[in-house]
């Protein structure tokens, strides 16, 4: 009897599987019969849509499945309105993986292009590839950003569509890619590559062979992994397009990209991590450098990560150049309010070691110099955008150990005795002078008056003579203005920081030229080889005054026909209140040779608060600290106003710069008064 229901039950599988394969066999049949018929529609809407919403006609002489999942192209060509062609393509064929289109995902297993030419045309101001860079639809992008639930759910599924379209083998034959405008033209060229289960090979020509690239790799797009390396045949060639479109000249010997994992930790976390390193990397552009920046070799490991709200780099995230290396920490939050954090906690590291690791070029008044010892540094920043006053600022540095051997080609040492300074008006040299006993208008600091003296720091730099190069809080305070104002309108220089851009740095502005100031700061400070006194010296010797006007000695005699050690509290008032804008300094006078109203603001603001810091109880103070008592020497004033008919409304000339002015000392007394209460907090 068992026997018996044991092979009925056989019976009814065989017939039931029997009966699905029939199923899938009539249904695979029923869509072989009808896949070129969905493969016509889908030509028509792809052109369809091309047509209307670009303006492109794409056309193909023949298409049709060449196998189960391959499509194949024939003549294929894409040409916008009235424009040139921008892709042409012999035969282009295409295929899909099995096992994820049964589930309904597309992804590429194979690609094949024989002879391919995409070409990008530039002729006046009209393109043949602008419609890429058309408006889309803001509907269409709302909706969009709606369907997204945060950073991670959108590198999720951009992951997914890249890898999705990566094919494993490819099989390119004489594909071109070319770019021509009213200047240059220029093609890359791939001769033949291969690609076989995601190992790829293959040599990239400049025009005929004017250079060659090796591109190398594995990509695995199942695991969403990927290693790509990139090396030059011949040396110091460069990049193509970027120089003559963008003054950009980029050469390395090789570049290594690994993406090693694409990890979801939690519902809405997802990381990416990987590696990126280069091998004698060159980068030139005059806005960063009067020349070759050189970056031997360096490595980034580590990855970012991605949240609902927020983009981080990776926990113990390292960049490493030759014996140098360092983790910071960097986080990017955008909801609810916009949010940065940085933080670099180095530990002890040798001094040395970092100043092998800058870029050769970059800075060229550091290469050379040697230092001895082990130093830290300790960052905390933390800002809200929206809330710019509560940010947090720490920056310590640990260098008590720290001995320069040798300096570069800023020789600090250099200021203990005399030298020739050059004057500079924007880029252009003005001016040049002995700063020392050799010239008459020298004044030492002994010379210079007390009222001067205590003035200029005040204004410029109150705490000069406490700090080590840097004031802090200056720098806190000027990064909630600048954020504040959402422009750069307050800087946080102090005496040492001018007076090294002053003396040793060209007045070309460069992205790197602040940072090297800061280094250059930094060491002369640490150093200790130049005491305040003389740098203070130099500075009040040296500073623009007016136009043509450099030093206290020159400033004197053009403004009030007197020497430095004639000056009064009011005219040394009036000497600071000019520094940050020295040209204007005759804009603060009338016809009769008296101060305008506008600027008793300083006089009010700097004296008080000297006067409460006690820096004049042995001054002789006349009425509002000097101002009335400040008059211009006659061959300077200005002439007296015409009168005119009061229905004209007529502006001064000066009214603009007055107002600017005016804006700049409400920064600075806001400025000067938290740093005043911060330092007696503290003390």
């Amino acid at each position: 009897m068992s026997d018996f229901f044991s092979k009925r039950r056989n019976k009814w599988f065989v017939i039931v599987g029997a009966s699905i394969i029939l199923v899938l066999g009539i249904g695979f049949a029923i869509g072989m019969s009808k896949r070129q018929g969905l493969l016509d529609k889908a030509i028509f809407k792809v052109q369809q849509k091309l047509q209307r919403d670009y303006k492109v006609n794409f056309s193909v002489d023949k298409y049709y499945f060449s196998s189960l999942t391959t499509v194949e192209f024939k003549n294929l060509l894409i040409v916008p309105e009235d424009r040139d062609t921008l892709a042409s393509i012999e035969t282009f064929s295409v295929s899909v993986r099995v096992l994820p289109l049964l589930i309904g995902n597309v992804e590429v297993g194979a690609i094949g292009i024989e002879n391919g030419h995409f070409s990008l045309v530039k002729k006046d101001s009209l393109s043949n590839y602008d419609f890429l860079f058309r408006k889309k639809d803001v509907s269409k992008e709302v909706r969009l950003n709606q369907e997204s639930k945060g950073f991670a759910d959108l590198v999720e599924r951009l992951s997914n569509q890249f890898f999705a379209l990566v094919p494993d083998d490819m099989d390119l034959k004489n594909f071109v890619l070319s770019y021509a405008d009213d200047k240059i033209t220029q093609k890359v060229r791939i001769p033949d590559a291969q690609m076989n289960s995601g190992r790829f090979e293959s040599s990239i020509f400049l025009n005929d062979h004017d250079a060659e690239w090796v591109l190398s790799g594995k990509v695995d797009a199942g695991a969403q992994r990927m290693r790509v390396e990139v090396s030059s045949k011949e040396a110091d060639v460069e990049l193509p397009f970027l120089r003559s479109k963008f003054g950009l000249a980029v050469s390395f010997d090789k570049l290594i990209f690994d993406l090693k994992d694409v990890t979801k930790l939690k519902k809405n976390l997802l990381e990416v991590g990987g590696t990126f390193a280069y091998e004698n990397l060159k980068v030139y552009h005059w806005r960063l450098s009067d020349s070759t920046i050189v970056l031997p070799q360096a490595e980034m490991e580590g990855g970012l990560q991605f949240a609902d709200n927020y983009i981080a780099l990776r926990e113990n995230s390292t960049l490493r150049v030759n014996d140098f290396s360092v983790s910071p920490r960097v986080k990017v939050e955008l909801k609810p309010s916009k949010k940065i954090d940085l933080a670099l906690h180095t530990g002890m590291f040798q001094a040395q070691d970092f100043f092998d690791a800058l870029p050769k070029g970059l800075f060229q008044n550091i290469e050379g110099v040697k230092v001895e010892g082990a130093i830290a540094y300790d960052l905390d920043f933390s800002i809200d955008l929206d809330k710019p006053d509560d940010l947090t600022f720490v920056s310590k540095i640990d260098d008590e150990d720290l001995k320069i051997m040798s300096w570069g080609s800023a020789n600090i040492d250099s200021l203990n005795r005399s030298f020739v300074y050059d004057a500079y008006n924007d880029t252009v040299l003005v001016k040049r002078f002995v700063v020392g006993p050799e010239n008459p208008n020298f004044r030492p600091l002994s010379q210079i008056p007390y009222v001067l003296k205590t003035t200029v720091r005040n204004t410029e730099d109150p705490f000069f003579y406490k700090h080590n190069g840097f004031e802090q809080e200056a720098f806190k305070l000027s990064i909630a203005t600048n954020v504040k104002e959402k422009m750069f309108k307050r800087g946080a220089s102090t005496i040492s920081m001018q007076l090294v851009k002053n003396v040793f740095l060209n007045r070309k502005k460069t992205l790197n030229r602040k940072f090297e100031e800061i280094l250059l700061v930094w060491l002369m400070e640490a150093s200790g080889q130049v005491s305040k006194d003389r740098l203070f010296e130099i500075y009040l010797n040296v500073i623009e005054w007016g136009k043509n006007v450099y030093g206290i000695t020159e400033a004197s005699e053009y403004y009030f026909k007197k020497k430095p050690e004639q000056l009064t509290l009011g005219e040394s008032l009036f000497l600071s209140s000019i520094i940050p804008r020295p040209k204007t300094g005759l804009s603060s006078f009338d016809h009769t040779g008296h101060l305008k109203s506008w600027v008793q603001r300083h006089f009010n603001t700097y004296g008080s608060i000297m006067r409460k810091l006690g820096e004049l109880n042995d001054v002789s103070v006349s009425e509002n600290y000097g101002f009335y008592d400040v008059v211009l020497q006659p061959s300077l004033r200005p002439k007296a106003p015409v009168v005119r008919d009061s229905t004209f409304d007529v502006l001064d000339e000066h009214e603009l710069i007055i107002k600017e002015i005016e804006a700049e000392e409400n920064a600075r007394k806001s400025i000067l008064d938290k740093l005043i209460g911060e330092k007696h907090e503290n003390n």
